[in-house]
C-alpha cells in the first residue's frame, strides 16, 4: 500500500472496514498485542462466541473445563492459583488492591503505577504513600530500590500493603525479592503489577518473575507480550497472605457479568502453545533481540538503551524485548523519531516519549521485521546530525515530578467542583488526572496541588507533540479543581 494510507483511512468511515484496510497494509506492529497480527490457527470468532450453555462451566462459578483451563495457568506458572481476566489487567489490579486493604487502609505504591492503581486506591478510599523509582542518565525512569521501601515502612508502619510495577512501560525491573522480603518482615503482602512480563519464565535471557521472587500477587497481561487477543490476562495468587475469597468477590464485581469465551479460547490456546510449543520460537526471538542490539552499536547517534546505560543502583534489571530508542544527538524529539519511522518506513512504536520511542516486541516478531526496523534507524543515523536549535529533550525526571498533597486521592474527588482555566489553576487542588498515555502514568494526580513547574511541563509535553489526556476538557485548556 502507498505512502497515503493515513489519507485513504481518513475517508474511511467504519471501523471494521477501517481495520481491514490498514490490515493489507505494510504498516509492521512494533507494538502491543504480542500475536502481532500473525495470530496462532485459530477458529471463526463467530463460530466460537457462545455464552454459558450446558457443558461450558461459568467462569465466576468455575467447576468444570474453565476449572481445570486455570489450573494449567497455575502449573505453567508456578503459582498456588491462577485466575482468567478478560478486563484485562486492570481489573486485576483494581481486584487486587481491594482485596489487600480495608477500606481506608493504606497503599505503599510506586508513583509510576498505571492508572488502574490510582482508581482502586480512590474506589477502596485508601491513603497512598508513594515510591519514587531512581533516576537514571538515559533519561527514564529507573527501579524502585528496597532501601525506599524499607524506609517507606518505616516512617510509615500503618503501611497494609505494597504495590510495584515491574517491569514498567520501558522494561525497567526492580529488585521483586528484596522487596517481597521486605514486606513479609511487616507480614504485609507485595502486589505486583507484571503486566508487561508475562514472558518472563520462558526464557532464561529475560529477568526473573515476581512469582518466582516471592510477590504475594501478581497480574500479567497475556496480550501485551504473548501471542494472546487483547483485554486477555492473569491473576496469580502465590500466598495466603490475602484472603481467597474476598479476591473472588472483587474480580466478581470489576469483570463483566458476560466473560467472553473467544477471549478466554484464545488464553487457553496461549497457555497451551506456552508449554508445548514456545521453546523454538523463544529461542529464536532471543537470538533476533541480541542480533540488533549487536548491531545498533554501531549507531554514531540515535541511541538503543541496555542495563549500561544506567548508573549502578538505578536499574536493577531490563527487558530487553522493550527496545528503547533515543534521539541522542539527531536533532530530533521523540515525536519526530516516531513520525519519520511512521511515515517514512511504515513501522509503528509502542510509545514516544520527549526523547525516545519503545518498540514493543514479541515472539511473533519476525526476521524481517527486526531488519526493516535496523534499515530504518541506520538511515536515519546517518541522515540526522547534532542541531545547534535542538529543544532539551523531556526526561522521565523533568517529566515526572512528585506535586504535593493537598488532601487525599479519594477527598478530593468526592469535594465540590471548580471549573479553571489551566492556566490560572496554580496553588489548587486538582480534581482530575492529568497524564502522557501512553504509558498512564499520571504527572498530577486528584489531591495534589498544582504548581507553575507542572503547568510548564504540560505545555512542554504538549508542544513536542506527546499527548496529553485525563482532563474533562479534550483541548486541556480548563481543569476541575476541588472548590475552595
Amino acid at each position: 500500500m502507498s505512502n497515503n494510507i493515513f489519507y485513504t483511512l481518513q475517508k474511511i468511515s467504519y471501523l471494521d472496514q477501517k481495520l481491514q484496510t490498514y490490515a493489507q497494509s505494510d504498516y509492521y506492529p512494533f507494538h502491543m498485542p504480542g500475536h502481532k497480527r500473525a495470530p496462532l490457527e485459530f477458529p471463526n470468532p463467530y463460530s466460537i462466541d457462545i455464552t454459558e450453555i450446558d457443558e461450558f462451566d461459568n467462569l465466576y462459578y468455575a467447576e468444570g473445563i474453565l476449572k481445570e483451563a486455570q489450573k494449567r495457568a497455575a502449573e505453567l506458572y508456578g503459582s498456588k492459583r491462577s485466575f482468567y481476566l478478560i478486563n484485562g489487567s486492570t481489573c486485576g489490579v483494581l481486584s487486587a488492591i481491594s482485596a489487600a486493604l480495608p477500606r481506608n487502609g493504606t497503599l505503599l505504591m510506586s508513583r509510576n503505577s498505571h492508572k488502574s492503581a490510582y482508581h482502586a486506591a480512590y474506589l477502596r478510599q485508601l491513603e497512598t504513600i508513594y515510591l519514587l523509582p531512581a533516576s537514571t542518565q538515559f533519561g527514564i525512569s529507573g527501579s524502585i530500590p528496597p532501601a525506599y521501601v524499607e524506609q517507606a515502612l518505616h516512617d510509615f508502619p500503618q503501611t497494609g500493603c505494597v504495590f510495584i510495577t515491574s517491569p514498567t512501560y520501558d522494561g525497567i525491573v526492580s529488585d521483586i525479592r528484596a522487596i517481597a522480603d521486605l514486606a513479609h518482615a511487616h507480614n504485609i503482602p507485595l502486589i505486583v503489577d507484571e503486566a508487561h512480563g508475562a514472558h518472563f519464565p520462558f526464557s532464561k535471557d529475560f529477568p526473573s518473575s515476581a512469582l518466582e521472587c516471592g510477590a504475594d500477587l501478581v497480574i500479567q497481561s497475556l496480550h501485551k507480550t504473548l501471542p494472546c487477543l487483547t483485554q486477555t490476562a492473569l491473576l496469580h495468587v502465590n500466598s495466603d497472605l490475602i484472603d481467597l475469597d474476598l479476591l473472588k468477590r472483587f474480580l466478581n464485581i470489576y469483570q463483566t457479568s458476560s466473560p467472553s469465551y473467544v477471549l478466554m479460547s484464545s488464553m487457553e490456546q496461549c497457555i497451551r502453545f506456552l508449554k508445548e510449543e514456545s521453546a523454538k520460537p523463544m529461542a529464536k526471538f532471543t537470538e533476533l533481540l541480541h542480533q540488533f542490539y549487536q548491531t545498533a552499536k554501531e549507531f554514531h547517534h540515535i541511541q538503543i538503551f541496555d542495563k549500561t546505560s544506567c548508573e549502578p543502583g538505578t536499574c536493577f534489571d531490563h527487558d530487553f524485548s522493550k527496545i528503547l530508542i533515543a534521539a541522542g544527538d539527531t536533532g530530533l524529539t521523540g515525536k519526530e523519531l516516531h513520525d519519520i519511522l511512521l511515515q517514512d518506513y511504515h513501522l509503528q512504536m509502542e510509545m514516544t516519549s520527549g526523547h525516545y520511542v519503545v518498540a514493543l516486541t514479541s515472539l511473533k516478531d519476525t526476521s524481517i521485521g527486526f531488519q526493516r526496523l535496523l534499515s530504518a534507524l541506520e538511515m536515519i543515523d546517518r541522515k540526522y546530525h547534532p542541531s545547534q536549535s535542538q529543544e532539551n529533550p523531556l526526561t522521565a525526571e523533568m517529566i515526572y515530578q512528585m506535586p504535593k498533597p493537598g488532601m487525599s486521592l479519594s477527598q478530593a474527588m468526592e469535594q465540590h467542583t471548580e471549573t479553571l482555566p489551566l492556566k490560572a489553576s496554580i496553588g489548587h487542588v486538582s480534581q482530575e488526572y492529568i497524564y502522557l498515555y501512553p504509558p498512564g502514568i499520571p504527572l498530577v494526580a486528584p489531591g495534589e496541588i498544582l504548581t507553575g513547574n507542572i503547568l510548564r511541563t504540560i505545555a512542554q509535553c504538549e508542544k513536542q507533540g506527546l499527548s496529553v489526556i485525563g482532563l474533562h476538557d479534550a483541548k486541556n485548556n480548563n481543569i476541575h479543581v476541588v472548590k475552595i
